[in-house]
């Protein structure tokens, strides 16, 4: 089956998204302790976060690098998810998507989330030739996620390090059969019509 060029796979259930980021230890392990951020965490950022899995892989070198050894699935309800793609915008200018950039930079500075589209990433973290969603939250959008959002905060870490053994090892069968079951998201064409660039 051909996948279209943008598109949002996501672990989901029909009231919450499964979204991924990574973050050192004093952050990450309170996190999934109280299921919620500690105060140490920052909420004046910009946080990004990505409904896929390996996309994060490939972002944290499975959990590798430096400040980001602790791997967070955070799942969040999907009415929180879709105000963030109602607000959002795209993080770079896009012609066509925008009337003219003066038009994307006033949008940019007001609005509380942006879109990115990053290509997918197979097993060996190599690009895939159509992309997947990064969403970045600021201002009212952090303070919802941190507050409102998130149901629930686990740590990835332990399975991260297994599939990517797993990949070293030459088995990617066993590491696909353990990835997340990300599958298409349903988010109306009206959510993502202006973050399509």
């Amino acid at each position: 089956m051909d996948e279209p060029q943008h598109r949002i796979r996501a672990l989901h259930t029909t009231s919450t998204i499964t979204v991924y980021q990574a973050y050192a230890p004093e952050i990450g392990l309170p996190a999934v302790q109280e299921s919620r951020f500690p105060a140490v965490w920052k909420r004046d950022r910009m946080t990004w976060i990505k409904p896929s899995f390996l996309w994060m892989m490939y972002r944290c070198g499975w959990g590798a690098k430096e400040g980001q050894e602790t791997v967070l699935a955070v799942e969040i309800s999907r009415d929180g998810f879709e105000w963030a793609l109602r607000h959002a915008c795209l993080s770079s200018y896009a012609r066509g998507a925008h009337p003219d950039r003066a038009t994307w930079q006033r949008e940019v500075k007001r609005a509380p989330a942006r879109v990115q589209w990053d290509p997918e990433r197979d097993l060996h973290l190599q690009p895939l030739p159509y992309r997947s969603l990064q969403l970045g939250l600021s201002g009212e959008a952090v303070r919802r996620y941190a507050d409102e959002w998130t149901v629930a905060i686990r740590d990835m870490t332990p399975l991260a390090h297994e599939i990517h053994a797993l990949v070293r090892s030459g088995d990617l069968d066993s590491a696909t059969r353990l990835l997340p079951q990300e599958r298409p998201y349903p988010a109306g064409d009206e959510s993502l019509a202006h973050l399509l660039g």
